[in-house]
Order: structure tokens, then sequence, then C-alpha cells
């Protein structure tokens, strides 16, 4: 037979007819994973029967994942969720059939006819306290409890979609820089600590649930995913429109702590008298009389659809919060994770410039208009000017108050791509376009204008350092290009490395170049003087080590498990006495980024850990969870420690404690559903701090009194 027809040119355009010996009869409903359609089984059971993506199905990660839903959903079938019928994890589209469940979503109802009604809403969180129970109790967190996952059924709610649940033994890890759930859902720890998610999660969730089912909002509201991270993690819970008998046990739920929220016995013992009364038809009152019948919202809808009068509520609470910013996070839509650019979008037009306040010194903090309306410009500090790229543009601002002071469009260069970096001022001229393509252009700092163009040998990498730019050809050769007359100075491959990619650190004369061997057991690393490429020093320490910075000649790594790529240790490397210095992590950081000053390292961590370690101490002097899903790369004045946030906000740590001090408010385009590919990293100047932000805008603050931002 052939494959039923589904409009569209999507990967489903064909659908299948069959899921094992099931026929397919229709669909019920499509998400980011897969599609799930109406069957029937031998007996005549109505079934419920979802199939994975066919670009899914050639993924050998997640087919492990939805292995792991099928045994999770198995393992909790009972009077609270929908029951397993079948399932062929290993099938060539993989699918799980259960029991058809008839009755709407929560997500549905509340959307339809309102919110619920005081009985209804101590039924429904009865119920929801018992399924949670019996999920617990066979060992499995569901972690994305939320209302398109209540199903209310004429005897009681199911909850549904067990996609991204953990059995708690379980060794299948969160995978590196993402989270997983859905934000207004979502308990603090599932931002803050993702790996340590337990049961009290689901908890937090049910509070969300509940403040939705009674408001039609939730406790933490807005059009933005990064405000609601925020609010998660730090401010307290909007219960307004939650009936009073029942405020006080959803407060509780939503206890920033998971030790401090109830567990669904506890739960259950507070509802008892209503425990065992679902009264048919319960959950399911007639339409309103206002409201024309239509086609119910599809569960994978945006959870901003299902808040009616969200955009309003938003607003306010993102001006409230102008002082305190938002939490950033990697997004997850209907189950799906996604990691998308933010280049390309367009920014929310803003005055020329605004100078908000002063905040010492006579300084006052200002925000320029956006350049350009692509991308999150990236900024650098040289020659008394703030330089800055965007996609296919260099320009410069006044520091003083932003102003331009020229701007450049780089011909060739792609408008929507990103920028490879901020600009460089490397033997007296602004390296436009450096490593964007072989077309290089020189310009003067003072006035932008072009100084000359020209073609640079082909390379794959590209560094800048010490009047020089250094091209790594595909072969290993290094080509030295003198910066200020484009003159090549020198071309021949480097002893010790195949093929040599350089890092530079400011204040320091020379390149590096560190590859790691096949094993992970060593690191060769090998000090290049730019200006004529003779090898200064090599070196060959133990372990995956990755160059952070260099200070007095010494220079300063993070060792990395060669397997599972966690940052593990700081290592300090002295090539005049051959002396190492090794400070183990407290505990093990994914896709680290770090700066180095004097005797501290600073490390920014995906998942939000930013981490002190103290060289000459030898230890690691504080950490601290700053809220947000990744950071820029650290830069630090002594006093503080400031990094950027994927929401645009300027985050503020103070540098002995580790506590955070002070945070811009968000900054966000109209595209805030993306998340920037790098974030730029803040430049310090004069006791000023710069930064560039999602909206286009280039900022300045005062470093010195962050309380103040």
């Amino acid at each position: 037979m052939a494959p039923q027809r589904n409009a569209g040119a999507g990967p489903e355009a064909e659908l299948p007819e069959y899921a094992g010996h099931y026929r397919l009869e229709s669909c019920l409903g499509s998400g980011g994973m897969g599609v799930v359609h109406l069957a029937h089984s031998t007996s005549g059971l109505k079934l419920a029967v979802k199939v994975v993506h066919a670009e899914f199905a050639k993924d050998p990660e997640f087919r492990g994942r939805f292995r792991q839903e099928v045994g999770a959903a198995r393992r909790v079938s009972g009077a609270f969720t929908a029951p397993v019928v079948d399932a062929d994890p290993e099938a060539p589209r993989p699918w799980m059939a259960t029991l058809f469940i008839p009755g709407p979503t929560l997500a549905e109802q509340v959307k339809r006819n309102g919110p619920l009604d005081t009985a209804q809403l101590r039924r429904l969180m009865a119920g929801l306290a018992e399924a949670l129970r019996d999920i617990h109790r066979v060992g499995v967190v569901h972690r994305d409890l939320k209302p398109s996952n209540v199903l209310l059924a004429e005897d009681g709610p199911k909850v549904i979609d067990f996609g991204i649940s953990r059995p708690t033994d379980s060794e299948l890890r969160t995978e590196t820089g993402k989270l997983i759930g859905t934000p207004p859902f979502m308990a603090p720890e599932q931002f803050r600590r993702p790996r340590e998610v337990g049961p009290a999660a689901d908890v937090f969730a049910l509070g969300s649930v509940m403040v939705h089912a009674a408001t039609g909002r939730g406790p933490f509201d807005s059009d933005s995913p990064y405000v609601v991270a925020y609010q998660v993690v730090h401010d307290e819970p909007e219960l307004t429109g939650v009936p009073e008998e029942l405020a006080p046990l959803v407060l509780r739920c939503l206890a920033k702590e998971p030790e401090d929220r109830p567990s669904p016995d506890e739960l259950m013992r507070e509802l008892r008298s209503v425990a065992a009364s679902y009264d048919t038809q319960a959950f399911i009152p007639s339409q309103r009389v206002d409201e024309a019948p239509g086609g119910a919202g599809s569960p994978g809808e945006a959870v901003a659809a299902e808040r009616p009068g969200g955009e309003r509520r938003s607003r306010l609470r993102i001006g409230k919060r102008a002082a305190y910013g938002a939490g950033a996070l990697g997004l997850v839509v209907g189950g799906a994770l996604v990691s998308v650019s933010l280049f390309g979008a367009a920014p929310v037009p803003a005055p020329a410039v605004t100078a908000p306040r002063t905040t010492a010194a006579a300084f006052s903090a200002w925000a320029a208009a956006p350049v350009s309306r692509t991308g999150t410009p990236q900024c650098s500090y040289a020659v008394g000017k703030l330089l800055c790229a965007q996609s296919g543009l260099v320009f410069a601002l006044d520091p003083a108050d932003g102003r331009v002071r020229w701007k450049h469009p780089l011909d060739g260069v792609a408008a929507e791509g990103p920028p490879s970096g901020a600009p460089v001022v490397s033997g007296g001229v602004v390296l436009a376009a450096l490593g964007q393509g072989r077309r290089l252009s020189a310009l003067e700092p003072g006035s932008g204008d072009v100084v000359r163009r020209q073609q640079l040998p082909a390379y794959g990498g590209v560094r800048a350092v010490g009047g020089m730019v250094l091209l790594t050809a595909a072969d290993g050769t290094v080509t030295g290009v003198d910066s200020a007359s484009g003159a090549v100075k020198w071309s021949h491959r480097i002893p010790g490395q195949d093929v040599p990619y350089f890092v530079s650190f400011p204040g320091d004369p020379l390149a590096y170049a560190a590859s790691v061997s096949g094993d992970g057991a060593r690191t060769t690393v090998t000090a290049v003087d730019p200006g004529t490429g003779a090898v200064r020093w090599d070196a060959r320490p133990a372990g995956a080590l990755q160059p952070l910075g260099a200070v007095d000649g010494a220079v300063v790594f993070v060792s990395v498990d060669a397997v599972r790529g966690e940052a593990r240790a700081v290592v300090r490397y002295s090539p005049r006495s051959r002396q190492i210095v090794r400070v183990p992590l407290r505990v093990p950081l994914q896709q680290v980024q770090g700066s180095v000053r004097g005797d501290v390292v600073h490390l920014m961590a995906s998942g939000g850990a930013l981490v002190a370690v103290d060289l000459q101490a030898r230890e690691q002097r504080w950490s601290l969870q700053t809220g947000v899903v990744r950071g820029s790369t650290p830069a630090a004045d002594g006093r503080y420690v400031y990094v950027t946030a994927p929401d645009g906000r300027l985050l503020a740590v103070d540098a002995r404690r580790g506590k955070l001090v002070g945070q811009t408010s968000p900054r966000l385009g109209d595209r805030s559903d993306r998340v920037p590919a790098a974030l730029p990293e803040p430049v310090l100047a004069d006791g000023r701090v710069y930064a560039g932000a999602p909206d286009g805008t280039v900022f300045a603050v005062d470093g010195r009194d962050p309380s103040a931002w």
C-alpha cells in the first residue's frame, strides 16, 4: 500500500502506513520528535501510536533516548498514566503504542475554557500527586511535567510523554551544554545543576502546572525564556489568582531548594479529602458561549500560546526586572533540543544613544543604537576607541559616549554570517574581516580609511600576534605576514606540530600551539616567535591541555578528560624552571572558557558555573552558580569578574567572595528564541566595562560600582 500523504514538504510529507502490525489510521498530533497516530489493536483497543521522525531514527543517540522513554513508560504504566501496549525501539522507524485516552490536555482545556474552578483544581492536584508518587516509586523522574503532558480523562488526570524522563539509576547522561525540559515548568536545579535533577523537580513542575490551571499563566511569566529562567532561579512566584486554600501548598511546591518541597505522599495527605472523589466530566466543563468552537491546539504549541494575555504581562515583568535581568538557557521546544544562531536577527530600534544614569566619577552609562541590524557586536579596545564587528561591518565608537566615529562595510563578507571575533589592531592597522575569507582590509584606526586590500594565501587557521598574521595551511605550513605592510616574512613548518593552530594572549609576545596525543596522555606545546617563526621553547606535559593564558612567561592550561571532555584541573607550566603546578577542580566542568589574571584563573562552564582557582595558593577559591546556561570568556580587573549572557546581560561577580554583585538588564532582539553562537567577551578599559548585546546595541557601564547598574 502507498504511504499516507501529509500536506507540506517536511520530513513527514510521507507517513508510514503501519507501525509493526498496527495500521495507522489518522494523525492525532505532531511534535518535535515524532508523530502520534490513532490505531486499533487486533482485539479492538483504541491506541495512540508514536512514530519517531525519520531524521531522528538515523541518530544512535536519539534511539538510545527513545529506548529509555519506552522503558520508563513501561515501568510507570498504571492508573495515572497511559499504559504501554506494544513498542519496537529497534524498528527502522521506532514506535510505541499506548492505550488511547480520550480527553483534552490541560493546556487545551485552559485555552478553550479558561482556568479551572477550585474543586477541579483540588482534584487535579490530588491526581497529579498520586501520579508522581507512582512514577517516583519505580525510580523514574519525568522532568517535563507541563499542561500539554497532562490528559484530563473522565476518571482523573493522566501524565503522558516520558520522552525526556530519566530513571534514577540511568547511565544516560545529560547532554553537554544542553538543558532538558520546558522553561516555564522547569525547577531551579534543572538550570543550575542539570545532572542532579531528582524527583523534587517534578513536584516543582506540579506547582507550576497548578498555577497555570488556576490562572491561565505560569508562576514565572514572560514571552522570553531567558527572563523565565532567571525568575525560576531567583524570583518569588506570582500566585495571584490561585485559590487561597491551595496557594500555601502550591507555594511549598515552588520552593527554590528541592529539600524544601513536599513529597507526593505529603501532598496527598494534605488533599486526602478529595483524593478519591473524581467525578465524571470533572475536568470537562461545557464550552463557553462567547468563544467559537475551534480545533484544539496541538500539544507541541508554544507555551506563550497557552497563556492568555501573556504579551501584556511579560512586558510588565520585564520592566520590573530591569535591574535584575534574566537567566539564559538552551531552548527546548516540544521536547526537542534547539541550538540555533542569533546572527541575522533584526534588533529592535533604539534611540541613537541613551544615557540612563551617571554612576560614578562623572561617567554616564550609555547604550548606543544598533549600527547594524545583524547579530551581536563583538568589540575590542585599542588606540583610544571601541572597535566593534558585526556581520559584514566594522565600526568604531567613542568610549566616552558611544557615538559612532566611523564604520566600514566589509566587501565580499556575507552580511548574514557572524563575525570571526572582535576587530584586531596589529602593526598599527585594524585588520578587518580577519578569519572570514582570504580577502583582508587594513584600516586606519583613527578614520576607518582603507590603507590596503590584499588576498591572503590559502589558510585553515589564522592568528594575529606581535605585529604579524600567522596563517596555517592544510599541510601544516605556517606563513608569517607583516600586518603593517602585508609582506610575507617567512613560511615553513613548525617542528613538533603537524598542523598548528595558534593562540596568543594580551601582553605576551609569543604564539602558542598545543596538540594532544591520540591517547590524551600528553600535550605537545610549542612557543613560536611570530616575527621569524623560530621555536622559542617546547614541552610535553602530561594530560590533554588547552591553553587559557600566559603570565610572566608561564602558560596556564585547563586539563581536560580526553574521553568525557570535562575540565578536571588547572595547570601552569613555567618554561624557565620546567615547573608544573596542577590544581584539581572540586567538580568537573563542561565546555570551559577561561582567562588568567596574575595567579588567579577564572573558568566559565556550560550550565552556569563560574569558578576561581588560585595557582599561588594551589586551591580553588570559590564556585558560583550564575543561573545562566553558558557565559562568555570571563574578564577580571582584580575587584570584579565580568561575563556576558546570551540574553545580553552583563554580570559582575565579587572576585574575592564569588558573589553576584550586579547585572544589567536583558537586551534581547526580536528573535529572542535564538542563541548566539559566540558570546562577546566584556571589554575593560579605564574603569569602564563595555559589551555587545543580541539586540545589536553596544553599551557601557561603570565597572567600579556594579551594584548601581
